[in-house]
């Protein structure tokens, strides 16, 4: 048995995620620095930020190192930031479809190696040309350019004789903005349907970022009741999460090992945004109230259909299969062989007193 295990080590060189500097791990054969360019807005920041205006060129610069006694290969990528159902922004490689919100790729407009090979014990600068589109906007494009390894076919094996094949990455964020300006978030929500994450039934509930801005320390409650009751079947609470710039992500609210029943039902979720002590949303969880500038609330009725319930609840691995039918079958037919024992007894009594 084959499995191709990819530890892609996102290595986010965001100011706001990690702390100023160059970041070394030890796993990587090659090490990435970032080079601020003159448009960097705040220089002070590890990660591309740049203001441009409509049509404007800059060529932003990474410095590759290479430590090693051997060549390094190292495939670069660059990528519109997404949401996942973690809520979480990425910025590397995924298989996250892009949002039909985003009118403006940051892909399209950026030109780079696709290959970089790097002698040993070498340091080359790779050059990305950016050219700014010259549809006007406001806000921000964002995305992330990822170096990866290109690895041997050698791969190692566990204890259990699998095969293991580790991949690492570095990504740095990348975001172009022609201004400042301050744009108001927005949320939609579209679909809610049943679905399985990790081999596990939830109630996932499509969120839709529609605007050129982060939505940050991000808050999601979500309650599901049967259409017309009040009674909470299932809920979820999760905060400090972020939102990226024309994304969208399905929010799961999970089941817990309990098997999706068919039927109506209704979904209340209630979106908070941007953390502000002078916010005028407030939001309660325990004893802890936290301040929010931005505030939305959904409700939405679904179904949920008993064929696709059937196929979800034989795949979740929480599921415990009930047997009681089983048992009833096997009790009533030791029943039924007890019955006909005591009348071949009564019948051979008789039998023998004739």
């Amino acid at each position: 048995m084959r499995i191709k295990q990819k530890l892609l080590a996102l290595l986010f060189i965001m100011g706001m995620c990690f702390m100023n500097g160059f970041v070394e791990a030890s796993e990587f054969n090659f090490a990435v620095t970032p080079i601020a360019p003159e448009q960097q807005i705040d220089k002070e920041k590890t990660y591309f930020d740049i203001q441009l205006n409509p049509e404007q060129k800059e060529e932003l610069k990474v410095e590759l190192r290479n430590d090693t006694e051997q060549e390094v290969t190292i495939d670069v990528s660059l990528n519109s930031a997404t949401t996942n159902s973690n809520v979480v922004v990425e910025y590397g490689e995924n298989n996250i479809e892009k949002d039909e919100s985003l009118t403006i790729d940051l892909e399209d407009y950026v030109e780079y190696p696709k290959v970089v090979t790097l002698q040993p014990k070498s340091t080359q600068i790779v050059k990305f040309a950016v050219e700014m589109t010259k549809e006007k906007f406001d806000g921000v494009l964002a995305g992330g350019i990822t170096f990866k390894e290109r690895q041997k076919e050698e791969k190692e094996t566990n204890d259990q004789g699998l095969s293991i094949k580790n991949e690492y990455a570095y990504v740095i964020a990348l975001l172009l903005r022609q201004n400042l300006n301050e744009v108001a978030p927005n949320l939609l929500l579209h679909e809610v349907e049943p679905g399985q994450i990790n081999a596990r039934n939830v109630i996932l509930a499509n969120v839709q970022n529609d605007t050129k801005t982060y939505i940050n320390q991000v808050a999601i409650d979500t309650q599901i009741t049967k259409k017309g009751s009040d009674k909470i079947l299932y809920q979820e609470e999760k905060e400090q999460l972020q939102i990226a710039p024309n994304s969208n992500f399905s929010f799961p609210t999970a089941l817990n090992g309990a098997a999706l029943e068919p039927g109506e039902y209704h979904l209340s979720m209630t979106i908070f945004g941007n953390e502000n002590d002078a916010g005028k949303f407030t939001r309660t969880h325990g004893t802890k109230t936290t301040q929010y500038n931005n505030q939305w609330k959904f409700e939405k009725d679904f179904t949920i259909d008993g064929k696709l319930a059937k196929t979800l609840n034989e795949k979740d691995v929480t599921i415990k299969t009930d047997y009681t039918w089983l048992y009833i079958l096997v009790g009533m037919m030791f029943l039924l062989l007890v019955f006909l024992l005591i009348l071949l007894v009564r019948r051979k009594k008789k039998n023998e007193d004739q």
